[in-house]
């Protein structure tokens, strides 16, 4: 049976998806851009920012749904220019302990939604 995940501390669904689905102890994200909650205004200064900022998003998600990064076991991120691969795995390098670091792959893609350079979307368990 599936559960809605939903959290007013991360961006709320621009389409007619949800911000998670729970399926039994497995915990599917939509992807997260870096859309400030509260401002509602993107947050695009530079590449790192942005993943900040979506990571945020990330952990609030997974919050709601009482999981955090450690349950992490499949990412997806999603590059508009994978020059920006170095930083965003700098960012992202902190949110994760390496020895039990998820499976992952990182795409380029030709466009994201709002025009942001990066999205990441991940499956969790408990």
């Amino acid at each position: 049976m599936k559960q809605v995940i939903q959290t007013e501390h991360a961006p709320a669904p621009i389409g007619p998806y949800n911000q998670a689905i729970l399926h039994g102890n497995t915990l599917y994200t939509s992807g997260q851009i870096a859309l400030d909650p509260v401002s509602g205004k993107l947050v695009d200064e530079n590449i790192e920012a942005e993943c900040k900022m979506v990571m945020k998003n990330l952990k609030a998600v997974l919050k709601a749904a009482a999981m955090d990064f450690e349950h992490v076991i499949k990412a997806t991120i999603y590059l508009t220019n994978m020059q920006d691969f170095d930083a965003v795995n700098g960012v992202y390098a902190n949110y994760f302990d390496a020895a039990i670091a998820p499976a992952r792959e990182c795409i380029q893609v030709a466009a994201l939604p709002k025009g942001v350079r990066l999205e990441i979307s991940v499956v969790a368990a408990k």
